[in-house]
């Protein structure tokens, strides 16, 4: 059963584990093991962190395609206990690659809304390639997104994912400058404020989401996304403070469990002893090119013991380097995230004979 936090809504976007004897190839359709996928959400909720499903972390539209990720959701949702928070993204990656209209992302958005709904999931409206490359300005997508959330039963949370995180993303929301962009943005959950539980912002600009955070309307939460700078962004200031839904907080879920619980005590010096540490090995595992920290984050699950395999869907394991995997070996030792950093350290150096690389051992 999920414990409550009660200071902050918090939410770790997760990750999908492969099949590590099927075709996972970069352009096969996605086979996921699913007994270890649901055996991490049900981790995440034991740690008392949401689930924020079928997002970025789940390799959306780097490797799961579609009819995996409606089973993602459909078996996510039969998982969850009454009491475990969960919300899944609602996205166009159905389409092709062939340009789309306007009456076509709304249909393929609609028909995504309808399986999270019926899965009895929340939601979570992510930026959609297809709108950024067919959109023709502001009005399109302030039309478009009052539409979508005129159809959600509940609420959402709408999803500002920059460009860092997925280039084809560029300009998203009518414009390329990000005041002019956070002004369409702000319209946009103003206008529509009863349908808006939140919003995501993943810009890795504090300052941008600490002025955005304070334009919305009352009730609007803002769930950093900056993985970054979340510390900061989550103990918040005398304004106000972001919740958070992060992928970073999939391998730093137990720290982020227990620092989190430090706020809800009322200790937030205890709150940043425990996450300011692990600033580095965050920003090291979201280093450019920033969309291939999934990497990072597949990486750490198997380190740490979560999966038995270092196998991605779309072969995306193979997207960082071993120079890289080793730094990120340093960053976790320093911060004690290995639950047996024996463990962690055997299984890297099994990826290290592979490489013809000499083996590690504990200091």
């Amino acid at each position: 059963m999920t414990r409550e936090f009660t200071s902050r809504v918090i939410y770790s976007a997760a990750h999908v584990v492969a099949d590590p004897l099927a075709d996972n190839g970069p352009g096969r359709p996605a086979t996921v093991d699913w007994d270890a996928t649901i055996g991490f959400r049900r981790h995440l909720w034991d740690l008392g962190l949401g689930v924020a499903d079928a997002m970025d972390t789940a390799q959306r539209g780097m490797g799961l395609d579609w009819e995996a990720t409606k089973q993602l959701i459909k078996r996510s949702a039969e998982a969850a206990g009454p009491d475990d928070l969960l919300a899944c993204g609602v996205g166009t990656d159905q389409l092709g690659a062939a340009p789309s209209t306007l009456d076509e992302i709304r249909a393929t958005y609609l028909e995504q809304l309808g399986v999270v709904e019926d899965a009895g999931a929340g939601t979570i409206l992510m930026c959609s390639r297809a709108l950024a490359a067919s959109a023709k300005g502001p009005d399109e997508y302030k039309a478009l997104y009052a539409e979508l959330l005129g159809e959600v039963s509940g609420k959402a949370i709408l999803h500002w994912l920059g460009p860092m995180f997925d280039p084809a993303l560029e300009g998203y929301w009518g414009t390329s400058d990000l005041d002019e962009a956070a002004d369409v943005f702000v319209e946009i959950i103003t206008e529509n404020a009863a349908k808006v539980d939140g919003i995501k912002m993943s810009l890795l600009d504090a300052d941008a989401e600490i002025a955005l955070r304070r334009r919305l309307p009352e009730g609007v939460r803002c769930y950093t996304g900056d993985d970054f700078n979340y510390p900061r962004l989550i103990a918040g200031d005398e304004f106000g403070h972001s919740d958070a839904l992060l992928g970073i907080f999939d391998p730093l879920a137990p720290l982020a469990s227990r620092a989190v619980k430090q706020l809800d005590d009322g200790d937030v010096a205890g709150f940043h002893a425990i996450l300011d540490p692990t600033v580095p090995l965050a920003r090291k595992v979201f280093e450019a090119p920033t969309f291939n920290y999934k990497t990072g984050v597949v990486f750490l699950a198997w380190l740490s013991g979560y999966q038995d395999h270092f196998k991605m869907v779309g072969g995306l394991e193979s997207a960082r380097s071993i120079e890289h995997f080793g730094q990120i070996v340093d960053l976790a030792l320093e911060v004690r995230l290995f639950p047996d950093e024996q463990l962690a350290i055997d299984r890297f150096n099994a990826l290290l004979t592979t490489a013809g690389q000499p083996k590690r051992t504990l200091a």
